[in-house]
């Protein structure tokens, strides 16, 4: 069954593990408490404060004051816990920060004209990451390259299900009305491709230099899209 759908991950695969790891989580964490002391009476940001405050039980979570919550949040950063409401206040400071052009997102280079390509040939490309869709659209929005976002047809997080879950990439599949087979999945994680190809999806692994994890398994890997046919899932020979 041809590809005709692209979901793609991020961190690893179209962007650097480093600029995550070394310019957005370090930018939010610094920016933290006080995006809540200016923000924390905005009503969705008093709701992400109440799951937080829930979440972290008897770490005192009573207080009104919504910067009590940061020392928890920090943790979890320090843990790299994919932890929804963490993501989604992530994302809304960031937004800030490529607001004023103090972030810009460096994808790969191959990845910007790879994406115009598929684009063009009538591919459905979609974003699976574990980062919010507002930090998502941010990213493809404020990237080297200019907005990249009008390429994109849908955008999923975790509030679709954890990544390392085959429902969430049956789900995926749902949402955007193919069969799982049609949808080529590409992530430099391999307990999510295990879980995407038990889904039915066919996969790669993305081996990009700089990456903490370099592990395959059974996978091919890719390295560059600027080759890549997705209709076969794999690089023409």
């Amino acid at each position: 069954m041809p590809v005709t759908h692209l979901l793609l991950d991020i961190e690893g695969t179209t962007c650097p593990v480093s600029f995550v790891a070394e310019v957005l989580f370090p930018y939010a964490r610094r920016q933290l408490q006080t995006f809540l002391a200016a923000n924390g009476h905005d009503p969705e940001v008093a709701q992400l404060v109440q799951q937080v405050r829930e979440a972290a039980a008897a770490a005192g979570g009573a207080s009104e004051d919504p910067t009590s919550v940061v020392p928890y949040l920090h943790e979890l950063m320090d843990r790299d816990v994919k932890f929804t409401p963490l993501k989604d206040l992530q994302g809304r400071i960031w937004e800030a920060g490529y607001g004023n052009g103090e972030l810009v997102a460096p994808l790969f280079p191959d990845v910007p004209e790879a994406l115009r390509r598929w684009h063009r040939q009538g591919y459905s490309l979609a974003v699976y990451s574990s980062g919010s869709v507002p930090a998502q659209q941010l990213l493809y929005g404020h990237s080297q390259a200019g907005d990249l976002r009008p390429l994109f047809s849908h955008w999923f997080d975790t509030r679709i299900g954890p990544k390392q879950r085959r429902e969430s990439y049956q789900a995926i599949a749902a949402a955007m009305q193919v069969p799982a087979g049609d949808v080529l999945f590409i992530s430099d994680a391999l307990s999510e491709l295990l879980a995407a190809d038990a889904a039915g999806m066919p996969v790669l692994f993305s081996d990009r230099e700089g990456n903490p994890a370099r592990d395959s398994g059974s996978f091919e890997r890719i390295s560059s899209y600027s080759t890549l046919e997705p209709r076969h899932g794999h690089q023409p020979a």
